[in-house]
């Protein structure tokens, strides 16, 4: 089944539990956390994490952009976070190891994050206990980029790497998803779907969300 995230980087942070309550028929709520270090944008941290798990029931879907973030794990797990993902360009193997580990221990859903500079391969290490990958495609850091297509050839990859590793695994593409283009990236295997500007940018964002589930 396909999962819908909204992304609340296109939120409104002034009236952020109005516009959590708005997505409230998706399947998950992503929180993009950056450090202004690891990605040119500065955004939430764990507080904002914190009050977002008071406001709201949904699965908190939590992106850490941010450098070294095995440093930053068992916060935002106490935080409220069900999933995090961290990016394998934000440290040494041996510390995103670490990180997973400190993942399991503290009882959240692991993920690693590829930027388009990654290969599928760089999965490999890690994808047996994994229990998502995340595929970029748009450069992390800003919302309301364009759609990298070549990106396509990515997904691709990593579900023919997951289908063999560990079907398990679900697969989430981030940057650019609209009704446009959520078609072919379902086709190249994502099952799970992150939407920013398309979801809030939207005059009924709980429209646009039955848009995407349609495409």
């Amino acid at each position: 089944m396909v999962k819908i995230a909204p992304s609340i980087l296109s939120a409104d942070f002034v009236n952020l539990e109005r516009d959590i309550q708005r997505v409230s028929s998706a399947d998950w709520l992503h929180v993009d956390v950056m450090d202004g270090c690891f990605v040119p944008n500065i955004t939430i941290g764990v507080p904002v994490v914190q009050s977002i798990r008071k406001c709201t029931d949904m699965f908190l879907d939590v992106h850490l952009m941010i450098d070294k973030p095995v440093r930053y794990v068992e916060a935002f797990a106490k935080a409220g976070a069900d999933l995090l993902s961290v990016h394998l360009e934000a440290d040494h193997p041996t510390r995103i190891a670490e990180a997973l580990r400190l993942m399991e221990q503290c009882g959240v859903q692991k993920a690693v994050a590829l930027r388009p500079i990654t290969a599928a391969s760089a999965v490999l290490p890690y994808l047996e206990q994994l229990d998502m990958v995340l595929v970029m495609t748009v450069e992390p850091g800003f919302g309301g980029q364009a759609f990298m297509e070549h990106q396509l050839d990515t997904i691709r990859q990593v579900r023919e790497l997951i289908n063999q590793y560990n079907p398990a695994c679900r697969l989430e593409v981030d940057g650019g998803v609209s009704p446009k283009t959520a078609g072919k990236v379902i086709a190249a295997g994502a099952d799970t779907l992150v939407a920013g500007s398309a979801v809030y940018g939207a005059a009924d964002p709980a429209a646009a969300i039955a848009a995407l589930r349609e495409a």
